[in-house]
Formats: C-alpha cells, sequence, structure tokens
C-alpha cells in the first residue's frame, strides 16, 4: 500500500468517525429488530410447517436412508465420489484443508483492497465454491431416494392405541386378548404349557417400563419367549415396543390413567338397537384384538388369513369360512367354540364373550357387508 492509499484511507476513517453511530441504541436496535424478525420467523416455522416426525433412532433398521441437515448436503453428497477406501479422503481430507486454508488466508491474502471489484480472483474463487456447494446440494436432494413414511404415534393416546394393535398381532396368541394368560393351544414348541397372568398388579407394580421393554426387546428365551426387538433377530423397531409397554402399563396397571381418547379408540364397538353390523366398525377392532396373532402369515392356520376383509372371506384352505347368510359358516361354528374340520374353538384359549359371537352373527345374517350402508355380500 503507497503513501496515497494510506492517507485516502485515513480521510474515508476520519469521515466516518465523525458521522459516526453510537452503539447504544443504535447498533443495538437494530439488532433487537433483526433478532425479534427471525424470532417471528422460527415461531411460523414451528407453527405451520413443523417437523415431520420420524420413528426412533434404529441401529438395526437397514431400510433406513441416512440424510444429514440440509447445510451437510453437499458434503454428504462429495462422499459419493470417494467410495470405499478412499472415503477419508472425503470426510476428513478435504474439509481439513477447507478449514485449514480459512486459518491461513489473512497470510496468503494480502491484497489491500477490499472492495469486491478489486478482487476478482477471490471473489471468482468464492463464487465457484458457492456454486459447487449449491450443485451438490441439489444433486443430493435429487438423486437420494425417499425415505418411506411411517406411521409415528406422538402422544400418548397414539402410543396405546397403536400398542394395543402390535400387542394382538405379536402377543395375544401367547397371553391372551387381556393378558389373562392359560393354556397355550397351536403355538410350535409352547404346545400345553400355561402362561400366569401378566395383566395382574403383582406384574405390572414390581416391573417398570424399562423391565417390560427389556423382556419384549431381548425376550426370556429358558420360558419360551423369542426375542422381538429387530438387534436380536425380532421384527420390532424401539417405537413399536415403546407402544406395547404403554399399551401394557396403562391398560392393565391401576396406577396409570388412560388418556380418554385411547380408551375411547381401545373399547371395542358395541351394537345399537336396530343397527346393522359392518366389517369396518364392528367385526374388524374384534378381529384385529383376538384372530390376526394367529390368522397372519407365518402361523398354523390352515391358509386362513385375517388382516383384510378380503382375507376374512375368502382365504382359507376351507374357504368359504364365510357364507353370507348362513350361520353354519365355518367361522361362525368355531367362535362358538365348535371342532370342525376347518379348525377347532376360537380364540384356542377361551370362547369370546357372548356379546361378540351375537354381534359376528348378526353380521353373518345381514350379509357380512363390509362397510356401513354397503351392499351384502353375495
Amino acid at each position: 500500500m503507497n503513501e496515497e492509499q494510506k492517507r485516502d484511507y485515513q480521510e474515508k476513517y476520519r469521515i466516518a468517525k465523525l458521522r459516526g453511530e453510537k452503539f447504544f441504541p443504535d447498533t443495538i436496535y437494530k439488532d433487537v429488530l433483526v433478532s425479534f424478525a427471525l424470532f417471528l420467523l422460527l415461531i411460523g416455522l414451528a407453527t405451520f410447517v413443523g417437523v415431520a416426525p420420524e420413528p426412533k433412532a434404529d441401529p438395526s433398521d437397514t431400510s433406513y436412508i441416512p440424510r444429514p441437515e440440509w447445510y451437510f448436503l453437499f458434503l454428504f453428497e462429495l462422499l459419493k465420489f470417494f467410495p470405499g477406501s478412499l472415503e477419508w479422503v472425503g470426510t476428513a481430507v478435504l474439509p481439513g484443508l477447507a478449514v485449514a486454508l480459512l486459518f491461513l488466508l489473512p497470510f496468503i491474502d494480502r491484497n489491500p483492497r477490499r472492495h469486491w471489484k478489486n478482487r476478482k480472483f477471490a471473489a471468482g474463487l468464492m463464487s465457484v465454491i458457492v456454486i459447487g456447494m449449491v450443485a451438490l446440494t441439489i444433486r443430493a436432494v435429487v438423486t437420494t431416494p425417499p425415505q418411506a413414511e411411517a406411521t409415528v404415534a406422538g402422544t400418548l393416546a397414539e402410543r396405546i392405541v397403536a400398542g394395543q394393535d402390535l400387542y394382538a398381532v405379536h402377543c395375544v396368541e401367547c397371553h391372551g386378548a387381556e393378558g389373562e394368560g392359560g393354556r397355550i393351544e397351536g403355538v410350535q414348541g409352547l404346545e400345553g404349557v400355561t402362561l400366569k397372568p401378566i395383566n395382574s398388579q403383582d406384574e405390572m407394580h414390581t416391573r417398570s417400563d424399562e423391565t417390560l421393554y427389556a423382556i419384549i426387546e431381548i425376550g426370556q428365551q429358558t420360558l419360551g419367549m423369542p426375542p422381538f426387538g429387530r438387534a436380536y433377530g425380532g421384527e420390532l423397531s424401539p417405537g413399536e415396543i415403546e407402544s406395547i409397554v404403554a399399551f401394557m402399563r396403562y391398560t392393565w396397571d391401576d396406577r396409570a390413567e388412560m388418556p380418554r381418547a385411547a380408551e375411547q379408540a381401545s373399547t371395542l364397538p358395541v351394537l345399537k338397537p336396530g343397527e346393522t353390523p359392518d366389517y369396518a366398525t364392528h367385526i374388524e377392532p374384534i378381529v384385529k384384538r383376538y384372530c390376526v396373532s394367529c390368522h397372519r402369515p407365518g402361523k398354523a392356520n390352515n391358509n386362513y388369513l385375517m388382516r383384510t376383509y378380503d382375507e376374512v372371506m375368502n382365504s382359507g384352505d376351507h374357504k368359504p369360512n364365510i357364507i353370507p347368510g348362513d350361520l353354519r359358516s365355518n367361522l361362525v361354528r368355531m367362535v362358538r367354540w365348535e371342532k370342525i374340520e376347518a379348525g377347532g374353538p376360537m380364540p384356542p384359549s377361551r370362547p369370546l364373550k357372548p356379546e361378540l359371537i351375537e354381534m359376528i352373527e348378526q353380521w353373518v345374517l345381514a350379509g357380512a357387508p363390509e362397510k356401513a350402508g354397503a351392499p351384502a355380500t353375495k
């Protein structure tokens, strides 16, 4: 920098000092305004956009697609150019060089001029870097496959209801729909074993949520209970196990008060006087609670699956198990606890309550409609 340039800068500095701006209140006022505007922006984003709910972190979930926050997407994409043994170059060498360059920048760039027009090389280099970051970010968004949507139970009531459904699928065949235990029928390796109730206060009062979680996740192999956690070879995620624990705690522990929303959702429907039962409203909740645990793929059930209306009506080695209008249908006879060629008494541990059997019978007599107001099945 020559003497003329120094004098020019000193004069500009002197004029700026004379014109001046007080730190308080001028600068503070501007900072407060900007901070408040950012605060309102964050409140608006949280209120109207929010954060998409995701399942609880599960290292054993191989279907999860890792994706960093948007401001790290360019680094995430950069790793694709350094696969395998070269990964360390993209994760350590290049970012390390970039950080080192920032520290050394005052010693490398000795140009006294500060206006960008007088710093074409620096401005051009930074522009290339920014354009590269933006391009890598866009490429990451375009090329990374979307994560499959997962249903996440956010509120306690939602967790309890989800846990009830999961319990019905994975636990009912051994522990009973109400946790009543009893003699196990039709479960390979446990045929004839009698289980104690798990819905008693002796069980609920002496086991914490962490203990119940561990029992479900790891299993009790010496007692015949397999592990259900994915990390141990099962099929349940951490969030799903937590939902089952919430269902057990708030359903069977007299110290926990069931949320009203969960209580309403968990209650089996009651047939009103003159009401025609349909599958979606009246029969499906019964099937989910008492039948799906055994009547799903991989179970000994004569290939009679009951996860959907179509499966209830049309699957099985002895189909049709439901003949609309006919109370001699296989399903009706089995829930009446008759032993027939199509199968034995259902559910095998203990019969359904009389009002539930009557509801199924009235549904069959009404033509086994799928939805309210739907025509009877022929």
